[in-house]
């Protein structure tokens, strides 16, 4: 946990800022596997662990009076038959004035007080839902059926919360560092044991252990795969080849909450081929561009399409594209091999707030675009000191989209679907990085110097 001072200021901003009616912060309940005991790990709602702290209980939920100035947290103490399976723990009330809140109380009382409010009509602001039993609390609460919850989600709460949110202070951005670093060295430790033979679990393996050694858990289940033009592929059974790249997308949580996002993509060999070498250079020069212009007031949809031009121009060398390249990144024709976004925004999740909306967090409420591609883009907005993002350009060669685009000729004028096919057993390639954008610029999270010293050795003479 911050300071005491920390979690009061945070909620005296959010009230500041909404000004009335009771803020609804349910935090998350336990989630079970196959039977009510067996559970997932626990993760506290990154929201509920802004505002109020509690990283280990579940079960909890807090309300703001926004007009009262009061913040109380609700739940239900452990009795004897809990403490023997889970040891002791805090009570409620104690957990509580570690963040600075002396209101307490049961989750009766929490029923009695949301239903005075209803009856007072009182505004009762909520987040959107992303779990259940989330959507549950809210109908048996509120009165407010499922399908019509989401109509009710209050955008002043939402746009309040993102906006507070998405400006990192030095106490997070000191904690992002250190996730991205030991992000780092989880990808370290499974470049340097890749070889032909081995599994791709074995490596996922090694990046759990370097996360779990340093404290820490996974951010994001680990991508480890010798199909990289999967976006997301979580399956690890292959046995690694000579001549294949492993890609590895993986990040560390810490204690805290706060995420590391990194991709690598390696050659199992050893040596990258010559074919392979070419690939990778453009994902490099596209990911230096977009780096490049990292800083404030720069739009960040801008900065996608400086990295989407780079790509472009470096296939076209190759005789995979053609035509202008302006006009081919307008139509879309370069998402034919880098068909997601460029980065999003970091923190307590790693998709920072997505359960929030990306209308909100990456677009501050602009529209987002509805063009395959760039539609799938989570940050377009003007970027500010304090926002914490990945930068993760990509090519990838997937087979069932090429066969679609070229069996409708779709913008064959900017594409040679000829060269194409013959790359399309490539699969694909994603070097990612975390950065906080500073008043002068940007500053890389965590460190690389290891990475680019592995990476220097791979590539083809």
């Amino acid at each position: 946990m911050f300071s005491i001072s920390t979690y009061v200021m945070r909620r005296a901003q959010l009230m500041e800022r909404v000004k009335t009616g009771l803020l609804l912060f349910p935090g998350n309940q336990e989630s079970s596997m196959n039977y009510l005991d067996n559970t997932y790990r626990f993760r506290q709602d990154s929201t509920f662990l802004y505002y109020f702290g509690f990283h280990d209980r579940a079960g909890l939920t807090a309300v703001i009076d926004a007009d009262a100035g009061t913040s109380t947290v609700y739940g239900e103490d452990l009795t004897i038959d809990d403490i023997v399976w889970t040891g002791p723990m805090p009570i409620i009330k104690e957990q509580a004035a570690r963040a600075g809140i002396t209101h307490t109380g049961t989750i009766k009382e929490l029923v009695n007080v949301l239903s005075e409010a209803i009856k007072k009509g009182r505004k009762i602001h909520y987040l959107p839902s992303y779990r259940p039993e989330h959507t549950l609390k809210y109908y048996h609460w509120l009165g407010i059926e499922p399908q019509a919850q989401n109509e009710r989600v209050s955008l002043d709460l939402v746009r309040a919360v993102v906006d507070q949110r998405n400006i990192k202070t030095d106490e997070e951005i000191a904690l992002l560092d250190k996730a991205a670093a030991i992000s780092m060295d989880m990808h370290v430790a499974g470049m340097k044991a890749v070889q032909p033979g081995m599994k791709e679990y074995e490596i996922a393996a090694i990046m759990h252990k370097t996360a779990l050694e340093n404290n820490c858990q996974l951010a994001f289940p680990i991508i480890c795969s010798v199909r990289g033009e999967t976006l997301h592929n979580h399956y690890h059974g292959n046995t690694m080849e000579a001549g294949q790249m492993l890609l590895m997308d993986a990040g560390a949580e810490l204690p805290q909450g706060y995420c590391g996002d990194i991709s690598s993509t390696v050659p199992v060999s050893g040596i990258f081929t010559p074919k392979q070498q070419l690939i990778y250079d453009i994902v490099e020069a596209s990911h230096m561009a977009a780096v490049e212009e990292l800083r404030p007031g720069k739009s960040f949809k801008e900065i996608y399409y400086t990295s989407c031009r780079t790509i472009v121009e470096g296939l076209k060398d190759l005789g995979l594209m053609k035509g202008n390249t302006e006009e081919a990144v307008q139509e879309g024709a370069h998402a034919l091999f880098f068909p997601c976004g460029l980065g999003h925004m970091m923190g307590l999740d790693v998709h920072d707030m997505e359960n929030l909306g990306e209308v909100w967090v990456g677009y501050d409420g602009e529209p987002k675009s509805t063009q395959f591609g760039i539609k799938s883009l989570r940050l377009g907005r003007p970027l500010e000191p304090g926002f914490v993002l990945t930068i993760e350009p990509g090519i990838y060669f997937i087979p069932s989209l090429i066969d679609l685009w070229a069996s409708k000729k779709h913008l064959d004028s900017f594409i040679n679907y000829a060269r194409v096919i013959e790359w399309k057993d490539f699969s694909g390639i994603r070097n990612e990085e975390d950065y906080v954008i500073t008043a002068e610029g940007k500053r890389l999270l965590g460190k690389r110097e290891e990475k680019d010293r592995l990476c220097a050795g791979y590539r083809s003479l």
